[in-house]
């Protein structure tokens, strides 16, 4: 592996040496300081000093940011190991509300999120923990991770002490951290600290929740350190008595660490969130931070005598419907792929920046690291071809029973999924109209629109589009409107503002349309599974646009490896592997290619079933790279 360094990164010794120049003061040998070593367990993680202090001996924190919830349960232990070999002590992670309790109530701790399995593998594989168990996580996840049935409350004010939000939080953390107690450093766990909600300084709407959600985590048996964690213009605003700050960044500025002695005299200094890259947008272009630069900078900042966590180590994916959005000055949805140009590639590949970083830490601790696992090999199945289609209106009797209303009905408060409303995907409102004329959305589209008159495609409404013409024709006909949450806004003020489909009047001529039947199309997988025995599929024809659904098979011969499937040609969609939905694809990139894991393939036929919303290709391409588009550097 030492001699694969040399040969594929021939520039990386001259960089590291000048990191570790500036970060060895003096070495530490934390041999005996991991979870199956580590017996007598009474102090725990402290920090009354300038320097951590765990057991009693100084410590300091080498993170790396893996959410389970992103990666495949079968390759958490791949990932866990490659941390350890590049030479951290310690896994963070996040733990998503909205994924864990779907449903007011009803609570997922199983299979992908088995977040105690998580717990148990990384202190097997000699990692301490830091959980951040929110409520609200950001993280470029839908919501920032809060469940979508809290809005339909039209009242709800999200991340403060109103009465119906603390009530459901109260209700999850009794669950939650009922699951947690029994893994923390004191009950013989590796959990050494926890971190009371998230970059609330950036928020701050209420004075009293930083309070109110640390003592529902002491309340509950959390024992351990409490930490906060902000960027320098929220650490002000962010802080709680209590919880040590920390500091979140990526470029080093001047006297940023020296800040936190404003916020907290003689403490320790603790990047939680060192951003190895950045986020990708739809239409925007795949975002890198420069190897190099990255390794220097976490050089200094160990040279300080900070400790340290990679915001991410590895990002894995935004599988399915769940990624997360921005909104400042417009809406902008984040892109399937969590890769996040961080340490691991999406699929867990080595980049340049883990070879660095290993040789960086090291020589930091001054002792040879476990070897590095290899990796995987990546397959190309070759060409899908899609052999059978059926439009979304010769579905919708097998796929959807209508809910019939006077007015629009937004998303989250439909009467589905026994009373909670729905989360994810499409809603599609269908209505009569007599003529034609104006059809003004009253900019209550969210977040993007087709309409169509009957079946043939009028045009877009979005934030942007507002208005369209709707062509004059004879007797009544049907207006439709098939409306696609493209996600959450996970960060910014407008948190309660994210109710998705027609959120209020669309009007045709200045007359409010009324009188609607709504189509809730969540695409679970039971919504996949009527959809598969649905009457009306047929071969495909020449030329064909959607919303339609295609389907085909992917044969693996042998056993299954990770691939990536490719949509040249196809306009924007969701595809499902299997039943399961393996996220959307949208021809302004920057993203082409799909991770497809290969624990969601078995050997033989595979089903590929593709949401088309507009234009159709004919093939699915599975190759062995990926390629997430072209790329830039973050400034």
């Amino acid at each position: 592996m030492e001699l694969q360094l040399q040969r594929y990164y021939p520039c990386l010794l001259p960089v590291v040496s000048e990191a570790c120049e500036n970060a060895v003061q003096h070495r530490f040998n934390w041999s005996e300081l991991i979870p199956p070593r580590l017996w007598g367990r009474n102090l725990g993680l402290q920090a009354e000093s300038s320097e951590f202090l765990l057991e009693g001996m100084p410590f300091r924190i080498f993170g790396g940011s893996v959410h389970y919830f992103r990666v495949p349960k079968e390759y958490w232990q791949d990932r866990l190991i490659k941390m350890k070999a590049c030479g951290l002590n310690t896994l963070t992670t996040y733990v998503p509300w909205n994924l864990h309790e779907p449903a007011r109530g009803k609570f997922d701790f199983s299979g992908n999120l088995d977040l105690e399995a998580f717990l148990t593998m990384a202190a097997d594989v000699g990692l301490w923990v830091i959980l951040r168990p929110g409520p609200y996580i950001c993280s470029e996840w839908d919501l920032g991770g809060l469940p979508s049935w809290l809005l339909q409350d039209p009242n709800m004010q999200l991340r403060t002490t109103y009465k119906g939000f603390t009530e459901a939080v109260d209700a999850y953390f009794d669950h939650l951290m009922a699951r947690v107690v029994p893994h923390q450093y004191k009950k013989g766990g590796p959990i050494i600290a926890l971190q009371v909600e998230n970059e609330y300084g950036s928020y701050a709407k209420d004075h009293h929740y930083l309070t109110y959600i640390k003592m529902a985590m002491l309340n509950r048996g959390i024992v351990e350190l409490l930490m906060t964690s902000d960027n320098k213009d929220g650490l002000s605003a962010g802080v709680v008595e209590g919880a040590l700050a920390t500091v979140n960044f990526q470029k080093l500025e001047r006297d940023l660490l020296t800040y936190l002695d404003t916020i907290q005299k003689n403490k320790p200094k603790m990047v939680m969130e060192f951003w190895t890259g950045w986020f990708d947008s739809w239409g925007g272009p795949h975002n890198i931070f420069d190897a190099d630069e990255m390794v220097i900078t976490i050089g200094n900042v160990l040279k300080m005598g900070a400790s340290i966590n990679l915001y991410m180590f590895h990002g894995g994916t935004n599988f399915g419907f769940m990624n997360g959005a921005v909104h400042f000055e417009e809406y902008k949805p984040d892109i399937t792929s969590y890769d996040y140009d961080a340490v691991l590639a999406e699929a867990g590949d080595y980049t340049s920046k883990y070879f660095k970083l290993r040789q960086l830490f090291s020589t930091v601790i001054g002792q040879p690291l476990p070897l590095p696992p290899l990796v995987a090999n990546k397959a190309s199945y070759g060409t899908v071809m899609l052999h059978q289609c059926i439009s979304l209106w010769e579905a919708l009797p097998s796929i959807a029973e209508p809910i019939k209303s006077e007015f629009p009905v937004n998303m989250e408060n439909l009467q589905v999924n026994d009373g909670n409303g729905q989360s994810y995907g499409y809603v599609l409102y269908e209505t009569v109209i007599s003529g034609g004329g104006q059809l003004n959305s009253g900019d209550h589209i969210r977040d993007r629109a087709q309409v169509f008159v009957n079946t043939l495609f009028i045009g877009y409404l979005d934030y942007n589009t507002v208005e369209l013409t709707i062509p004059e024709g004879q007797g009544f006909r049907q207006l439709r409107i098939l409306v696609e949450n493209c996600g959450r806004v996970n960060y910014g003020p407008l948190l309660n503002e994210q109710r998705k489909g027609l959120i209020g009047d669309v009007f045709l001529d200045k007359t409010p349309l009324r009188n609607f039947k709504i189509y809730s199309l969540e695409m679970k997988p039971s919504f996949i599974e009527s959809l598969r025995s649905a009457a009306g599929w047929s071969a495909i024809p020449d030329y064909s646009v959607g919303p339609t659904f295609f389907r085909g098979r992917l044969t693996v011969q042998q056993l299954p490896q990770d691939t990536f499937l490719k949509l040249e040609g196809w306009e924007k969609g969701v595809v499902f592997v299997n039943g399961r939905n393996l996220g959307r694809y949208w021809k302004i990139g920057p993203q082409e290619t799909l991770y497809l894991p290969a624990t969601w393939l078995w050997p033989g036929n595979n089903e590929i079933v593709v949401f088309e919303e507009h234009t159709a290709g004919r093939i699915v391409q599975s190759v062995d790279t990926p390629f997430l588009g072209r790329t830039q550097y973050v400034d």
